[in-house]
């Protein structure tokens, strides 16, 4: 059963309006422009180093697929991409993988074709048993545990009970050694929930907010009636509030995803503070076409962001997080309502 869900959100993903009607709210940032950059762009530092891994761009195809045959060679070749443009990747949900060994090949296949790459596992929280065997699978460099409970709500086949997740990822992160993160999955995390996360000995934060994909609106395509995914379709946090929500409550490093699309939206995420950015179904709808046209995406991804990195005068990542932004329209007065002081951002030297 869980194979087969696992095929129809594919299929759903690549044929279907699943984005959210509402933007990432990107669009209220702006980088300040300078005329006196006093950068060469041929030699702008695009690389950072994450959980032990230098990547060659601040950039993670973040968890997309696996469980089902039909995801094998998609995340092969996200993997070989992956692998030669020395970036980070993520699979989905391993608990079919774990618990059907004919599908073990739909995971493990991501590790065989990037060996020196950064892959992050997953698994839910609820599934505190599976850590092991999901790190084992892949020798992961890090572990996401994915909270959707959204897209529970709405599933047909949905778990709606979620009392005893925060104990439950407690535990994972007890009994574990490598970094673990938490992950939503296209409703943002605000940032009391940052804070209990960081509290319980979480080491990253994958914010997934609105903007992107609408995992109300995958299921809402599978649900006998439509209605209750409709009305919940753009339910969440715009990605730029939760962003700024988790990097204001928290210490600890921020993934920024959820509808990013290009290398200037990522260049803003990294001036608010994230350590880089996660894309996901950009990056499905290049890996049915080849590896060729994923690494094609993730090239421009890093001219357009070297290209803001340029036009702001950044030499290197860490530049540009010290670099001034903007804040207005409905993302400021969000975030001001939060008692968040958004002109820190502009006033920086």
């Amino acid at each position: 059963m869980i194979s087969d869900r696992k095929l129809e959100h594919l299929e759903i993903c690549k044929n279907k309006d699943i984005e959210h009607h509402i933007t990432t709210g990107f669009e209220d940032i702006q980088l300040v422009h300078t005329s006196l950059p006093e950068v060469n762009y041929e030699e702008i530092d695009t690389s950072i180093e994450l959980f032990g891994k230098k990547l060659s761009s601040p950039l993670i195809i973040s968890a997309i697929t696996g469980g089902h045959p039909s995801s094998k060679k998609i995340n092969e070749k996200l993997a070989i991409a992956t692998e030669n443009t020395n970036i980070g990747m993520g699979v989905g949900s391993q608990r079919a993988g774990i618990t059907n060994p004919e599908l073990t090949d739909t995971f493990t296949v991501v590790r065989d074709n990037a060996p020196h790459a950064l892959i992050i596992g997953n698994i839910g929280a609820p599934q505190v048993e599976y850590a092991p065997k999901a790190i084992e699978m892949l020798n992961t460099d890090a572990l996401a545990i994915h909270l959707n409970p959204l897209q529970e709500i709405i599933q047909p086949e949905g778990d709606v009970d979620a009392i005893g997740y925060v104990e439950d990822i407690k535990a994972i992160c007890s009994n574990t050694n490598i970094p673990i993160i938490a992950k939503e999955t296209g409703a943002g995390i605000g940032m009391e929930d940052a804070k209990i996360l960081e509290k319980i000995g979480v080491d990253a934060i994958d914010i997934q907010g609105v903007g992107g994909t609408s995992w109300a609106a995958v299921e809402t395509y599978r649900a006998e009636n439509p209605d209750l995914g409709n009305l919940f379709w753009d339910w969440g946090i715009t990605t730029a509030v939760s962003t700024v929500e988790v990097l204001e409550s928290t210490k600890i490093p921020v993934i920024s995803s959820g509808g990013i699309r290009n290398g200037l939206e990522a260049a803003k995420a990294i001036a608010l503070g994230s350590e880089c950015v996660g894309m996901a179904l950009p990056f499905l709808k290049h890996a049915y076409l080849g590896h060729n046209y994923v690494e094609e995406k993730i090239n421009q991804f890093t001219h357009e962001l070297k290209t803001a990195m340029f036009l702001v005068g950044a030499s290197n990542i860490e530049e540009l997080k010290q670099k001034r932004l903007i804040i207005t329209g409905k993302t400021r007065e969000i975030l001001n309502e939060l008692d968040i002081d958004t002109k820190k951002y502009a006033r920086r030297i």
